[in-house]
């Protein structure tokens, strides 16, 4: 079976002693990091990778197995192994935040943080359990169904909305183009109609949620019900409201989240390697935001 991790490469940044791992989300690749990359100094080294989302998948019952939060951990986790990775800082943006907690349970040896950037995990609303997602059910599967339709015209229309600037709107758009349609609908199926919300009670590894106060994909909600489940299962956890519009804060507000990452390395590092939350500040950024409803859809 294909893994989904692919062109990992490490970048040497500093004598911090501590490696950073940066792991992209949904549609993106790892030139998603290069706006922060510069600022990370108080690291040793930085690995990146991409999610393979551009090779063509069949439709059997072994790729159909692929399309799990699970399968990404396994995969994150055996790229660690590999590259011997050890106590790292985990940045995990957009989908990757959900697998780095999956994959902290299972291999806490890994790990010394989480950075959790636009995470999410779940998308959906459950009035019943008073959650709120940012969605409700007929959304999702009429979105799932216009990616269905016609990818390309999908993706124009959902890019803008996510994006939160123009600047970086056709670098994302492009990216999300490359995709494989077919991996594409399988990987947002997983994303959108799952529910991880069980795999936060068993996070042992300190976290720093970050939130972009204007993500319609993963609005400040999400980041506090977070860390309520979080903290209450016994995770130190901290949330950082940045002042961002849209779902990639790293690109958008690319100093407001290099100086979150910094500020935890060099925690950890005062530490000796043994981390500590602390309570939350809100850097700001430039960004103005654009306001009205956004449409999944189109």
């Amino acid at each position: 079976m294909r893994r989904w991790c692919t062109n990992a490469r490490e970048v040497v940044v500093g004598e911090g002693g501590v490696t950073v791992v940066l792991a992209h989300g949904y549609g993106v690749t790892q030139a998603s990091w290069d706006k922060i990359l510069p600022s990370i100094s108080k690291a040793d080294k930085v690995l990146m990778f991409d999610w393979d989302f551009t090779s063509g998948a069949g439709v059997d019952d072994e790729e159909e197995a692929r399309y799990t939060f699970g399968r990404f951990a396994d995969d994150l986790i055996a790229l660690m192994d590999e590259r011997e990775v050890r106590g790292a800082v985990f940045v995990g943006h957009s989908m990757s935040a959900m697998v780095g907690c999956i994959a902290s349970a299972r291999r806490p040896d890994l790990f010394a943080h989480l950075v959790l950037l636009c995470a999410s995990p779940r998308y959906i609303d459950s009035e019943e359990e008073g959650y709120v997602g940012g969605f409700d059910d007929a959304s999702i599967h009429a979105m799932l169904g216009a990616m269905e339709s016609n990818f390309q015209a999908w993706v124009k229309g959902f890019v803008p909305n996510a994006a939160g600037s123009a600047a970086v709107e056709g670098s994302i758009k492009h990216s999300f183009l490359a995709m494989d349609p077919v991996v594409a609908l399988g990987v947002a199926r997983m994303i959108f109609l799952g529910d991880e919300r069980e795999a936060l009670d068993d996070v042992p590894t300190p976290c720093t949620i970050v939130q972009a106060r204007h993500d319609f994909a993963a609005p400040p909600v999400v980041a506090e019900y977070m860390q309520g489940r979080m903290a209450a299962a016994g995770t130190g956890v901290a949330v950082e409201i940045v002042e961002s519009v849209g779902h990639f804060p790293q690109l958008v507000a690319s100093a407001c989240v290099a100086d979150i990452l910094d500020g935890v390395l060099l925690r950890l590092r005062d530490k000796g390697g043994h981390d500590a939350v602390r309570a939350p500040v809100h850097p700001t950024s430039d960004v103005e935001e654009d306001g009205g409803a956004v449409d999944v859809m189109t």
